[in-house]
């Protein structure tokens, strides 16, 4: 019964961390640095843990230079988001309203870019908000996806 209730707990564990992973799909470069890595504009996908068949790309600067190097360098707040309908919808767990699906540290330890999703019950309509929050003090940048809930059938 321990190692059933410890396995459960551990593959949970390891689904919460996996889901706040976000998968690189591409960068360019916007400013040659010559020492240290180029500022460039990253795309990634993560998917909704909580919402299979929805798939959310997010689009960010990453500074470069020697701060970023040795992890000093304070990201800016702009993200970009899109989140799209990828297959059939299946909801595994209990989504709640206003719950983090993924968050990336933006600084050494104060900032934070978060996604956090919604449901629109009257329009049966999933909402995905991104936006940066720092212990003392939050950014009024924030970018907005919904995604519809529409039948899916197989291709």
């Amino acid at each position: 019964m321990k190692t059933t209730i410890l396995v459960t707990t551990f593959l949970c564990c390891a689904a919460i961390v996996w889901a706040s992973q976000a998968e690189e799909i591409g960068s360019v470069d916007t400013e040659f640095k010559f020492l240290g890595p180029d500022h460039k504009i990253v795309v990634e996908a993560f998917d909704d843990p909580k919402i299979e068949g929805i798939t959310c790309y997010l689009s960010r600067s990453q500074k470069g230079g020697l701060k970023d190097m040795v992890g000093l360098a304070e990201q800016t707040s702009d993200a970009s988001l899109a989140c799209r309908q990828v297959g059939p919808i299946r909801i595994v767990g209990e989504p709640k309203e206003g719950e983090k699906v993924f968050s990336e540290s933006r600084s050494l330890i104060f900032k934070t870019l978060q996604v956090v999703r919604f449901f629109d019950k009257k329009r049966q309509t999933y909402i995905y908000l991104a936006y940066s929050d720092r212990v003392i003090e939050g950014s009024p940048q924030n970018a907005i996806s919904t995604v519809p809930i529409q039948s899916w059938s197989s291709r």
